[in-house]
C-alpha cells in the first residue's frame, strides 16, 4: 500500500486514490458573484469521477482520511472554524451526505444542527438570530442541515411563513424584503469571514423525477418510511416557484468569502466526492499545523517524563 503514491490493492486489482480528486476541479460547481443562475440549466447529474463501486469507497475513504487529519489540526490550533451549510429539495441526500463524508470527524471536533420550522422564541427574534447561535467555536466544524437560508426560501414560496414572524407590515410590503434579507445575510458571512470562519454552501441539485424515485424507495422500505409524509408530496407542487427562490438566493449571496457550490446530487456517490474534496480544498488552504512546542514547554515535559519514568 502507498499512502502519498495514493495506490492501493482492491479487489484483486490497483486503485489510485488521488484519482478522484484530480478528476473533480471545485471551480466547475462554485456559483460565480454577481452572475445570474439558471439551474434548469446546470446539470443535476455529472460524469462520475469513479469508475466503480469499489473506486468511489476507497475515494470517498481516502478524503475522509484527509479531513480527519486537518480537522485535528483545526481543533488543535483553535483560531478557524468552519461552517459548512446544506441546502436542496427533499430527498437530495442532505443527510446521508453528512453521516458519509463527516463520518472521519472526531464529534468533539464537530456541531450538526438541523433547521425545523421556526417556534416561538425564534419568531419573536429577527430572522438571525437562531443561526447565531449555533455558529461553531473556533477550532470546531458547524453543519446547518438546512440553515438560515429558509428565510428566504421557504418564506418566499409560502409568505404566510414570512407573516407569522410579525414583522411590521410595512417592512413586508415594501417589496425590498428579500433584498434586505439577502444584504444581511451577506454581510453576516463577510463579518464570520473576517473573524476566521470560513463558510461553504453547498446546494444540492435533484431532479424533479429523482426525487419521485427516491419517494418511492421511502414508501417501498419500511425502515424509511418515517422519512415521508403526505406534505413532501405537497411540496412537489412548488417545484418552479422553489427553483426560482433557489436562483435568486444563489445568484445575491454567492461571495468570494461564502461562494455557493451547485453539486449535481442525482448521484449521491459523485455527489460525496465533490463535496468531500471542496472541503478537503478549503481546509488546506489554511495551511493549518499543530501549535509549535516551547522551549519552556519542551522543559515541562522533561520534567515530567523523568517523574513517570520512576
Amino acid at each position: 500500500m502507498h499512502v502519498d503514491g495514493r495506490s492501493v490493492a482492491l479487489s484483486g486489482g490497483i486503485v489510485v486514490l488521488g484519482a478522484a480528486m484530480k478528476k473533480i476541479n471545485p471551480e466547475d460547481f462554485r456559483v460565480r458573484p454577481g452572475k445570474s443562475v439558471h439551474l434548469a440549466k446546470s446539470p443535476t447529474l455529472a460524469k462520475p469521477v469513479y469508475k466503480s463501486h469499489e473506486e468511489y469507497e476507497t475515494a470517498l475513504a481516502d478524503h475522509i482520511s484527509r479531513l480527519s487529519e486537518q480537522q485535528s489540526m483545526l481543533y488543535a490550533s483553535n483560531s478557524y472554524s468552519l461552517l459548512l451549510i446544506f441546502q436542496a429539495m427533499d430527498a437530495a441526500g442532505k443527510d446521508s451526505m453528512i453521516k458519509h463524508v463527516m463520518s472521519g470527524i472526531n464529534p468533539q471536533g464537530c456541531q450538526v444542527f438541523s433547521f425545523k420550522h421556526p417556534g416561538a422564541e425564534e419568531l419573536a427574534h429577527d430572522f438571525l438570530w437562531n443561526a447565531t447561535r449555533k455558529l461553531p467555536e473556533r477550532g470546531r466544524i458547524g453543519i446547518f442541515n438546512r440553515s438560515y437560508y429558509e428565510e428566504v426560501l421557504i418564506a418566499r414560496v409560502h409568505p404566510e411563513i414570512l407573516r407569522a414572524q410579525r414583522i411590521p407590515t410595512g417592512l413586508v410590503d415594501s417589496g425590498s424584503v428579500w433584498h434586505d434579507r439577502f444584504h444581511s445575510i451577506v454581510n453576516l458571512e463577510k463579518h464570520l469571514h473576517e473573524n476566521g470562519t470560513r463558510i461553504i454552501k453547498f446546494f444540492l441539485h435533484l431532479s424533479k423525477e429523482e426525487q419521485r424515485k427516491r419517494f418511492l424507495k421511502r414508501i417501498d422500505a419500511p425502515d424509511k418510511n418515517w422519512k415521508f409524509s403526505l406534505a413532501d408530496i405537497e411540496e412537489r407542487k412548488y417545484w418552479e416557484q422553489y427553483m426560482k427562490a433557489y436562483e435568486a438566493c444563489l445568484a445575491a449571496t454567492s461571495t468570494r468569502v461564502a461562494p455557493w457550490y451547485v453539486v449535481p446530487a442525482d448521484d449521491k456517490a459523485n455527489a460525496r466526492l465533490i463535496v468531500s474534496r471542496i472541503v478537503l480544498n478549503t481546509l488546506k488552504e489554511l495551511k493549518l499545523a499543530y501549535p509549535k512546542t516551547t522551549e519552556a514547554r519542551h522543559r515541562e515535559l522533561k520534567t515530567i517524563r523523568r517523574k513517570l519514568a520512576r
